[in-house]
């Protein structure tokens, strides 16, 4: 399933008294909603130079690294991206070796032929995000079942992906928020020549290492830079040596000056999705089920790649990237517990919920319409132990060992090769695609551990 992409700005403003105002909104929409009031705390931008169709605007220079698992910012006018050490470390340990080792000693081009070209990252630029709730929803009614409401949701918003995309090179897709009840149609481009520029060695640039992830203050050198390269008509185009350094429609300007407490501060990107809006119940299976199946498979995973790690310095280079990004969950996992329950989130949830049935009861109207739905989420819990099952399964299998995600790639090519009429073109472009991979994917590979 394609990565949720939506970019969003998290304001956070700082006073002398060390308050923060908080949200985050779609650009888009910071003209109705907020920006009277950021530009009243120090905000020397108006909403079209955050955001505009037409002109180049903030949304040009921040983007979604491999279609929002990361966000990266332009700094140059000849492609430069700066990002989190972190969001470049598949890449620079994809190119270490034991002879070069880019995670222990770094790795800088000193010009554009040393830089590292990087097959299947992707650097997104977002072109426009169109509010579409009322389309989306126009034939959907109260009396559907779950099933033909997500039917037609899902057939009015493909018409819409396609009529947005026709007779472009543009990326299109359809997201919902708030729980599927508003969608906006997002219009991306998409660059696939991305090369490696520069990075410090991981002793600074993951300073800290498992120790100091997900923890604040933090004290490293957290960077990594890439450049985009575009065809020579400026448009995405895979990886030649005809490409060129991107030009892009705006950069962000770098600037030595420092800052001062009081200070307007504000960051803009892909932060993915939230859950803030969900119920005690799912809280209560986040904090009993899904974190410590996930602290125990992953506790366990983390051991049998570490001793494979200690066997050598091509072993660790090896499984150095598989190892960070299985550690990372396993400490989120175990780090939003202890916040959830320090917090008590689910007591202040429970607290919620009592505010909305008084709500609904003091409403006949609402009595009818809402009066079960609170105890329909609870009555789905109930199979918590199923759920169990589940959690282990896509922890221990799905994202266990390799070689089942490895078997999945290779799914669309046996389903058509059971078909009864097979065009070979199809067979060529799906047998590419499992193959495209293999040479990558063994060269970090060993079986037993696996």
């Amino acid at each position: 399933m394609r990565q949720l992409i939506l970019i969003l700005l998290n304001v956070i403003l700082f006073f002398n008294s060390g308050i923060a105002d908080e949200g985050m909104w779609l650009p888009s929409l910071i003209h109705k909603l907020n920006i009277n009031e950021m530009q009243d705390k120090g905000l020397k931008l108006n909403a079209n130079e955050i955001y505009n169709i037409n002109n180049a605007s903030l949304k040009d220079a921040v983007v979604a690294l491999d279609r929002g698992s990361c966000t990266a910012e332009l700094i140059s006018e000849n492609g430069l991206i700066l990002t989190n050490h972190h969001c470049g470390y598949d890449e620079i340990q994809n190119h270490s070796s034991v002879e070069n080792n880019y995670l222990e000693e770094g790795f800088w081009a000193m010009s554009y032929e040393e830089e590292l070209p990087n097959p299947g990252k992707t650097v997104s630029f977002l072109v426009s995000i169109e509010d579409v709730t009322d389309k989306v929803l126009a034939e959907v009614t109260d009396d559907m079942s779950e099933e033909e409401r997500s039917k037609k949701i899902y057939t009015v918003a493909n018409e819409l992906e396609k009529e947005a995309k026709k007779d472009t090179h543009y990326e299109t897709f359809v997201r919902s928020f708030f729980n599927s009840n508003q969608y906006h149609l997002f219009v991306t481009e998409t660059f696939s020549d991305v090369r490696l520029v520069g990075a410090p060695p991981q002793a600074l640039g993951k300073f800290g290492g498992d120790t100091d992830n997900w923890m604040w203050p933090r004290h490293t050198n957290d960077f990594s830079i890439f450049r985009v390269y575009s065809g020579p008509d400026g448009k995405p185009a895979n990886f030649s040596e005809d490409n060129i350094p991107y030009k892009p429609r705006h950069f962000l300007p770098v600037s030595l000056k420092g800052f001062k407490e009081g200070d307007f501060t504000m960051i803009m990107g892909y932060p993915g999705h939230t859950n803030r809006y969900i119920t005690s119940y799912d809280v209560d299976y986040i904090m009993e089920v899904t974190n410590p199946v996930r602290v125990e498979v992953r506790d366990a995973k983390l051991k049998i790649i570490n001793e494979y790690m200690s066997t050598g310095p091509k072993a660790k280079i090896q499984y150095a990237s598989k190892y960070a990004q299985s550690s990372n969950y396993y400490k989120y996992s175990i780090g939003q517990n202890n916040g959830l329950d320090n917090l008590n989130v689910i007591e202040r949830k429970k607290a919620l919920e009592n505010e909305f049935k008084n709500w609904v009861n003091s409403d006949e109207s609402r009595k009818e319409k809402y009066g079960k739905a609170l105890e329909y989420i609870a009555d789905s819990y109930v199979l918590a132990d199923a759920g169990k099952a589940q959690e282990y399964m896509a922890e221990a299998m799905i994202r266990g060992p390799e070689i089942f995600s490895f078997a999945y790639r290779a799914l669309p090519l046996y389903r058509l090769l059971n078909e009864k009429e097979i065009k070979d073109e199809f067979i060529d472009m799906i047998k590419s695609r499992v193959t495209s991979g293999m040479d990558s994917h063994f060269k970090d590979y060993n079986a037993e551990t696996d």
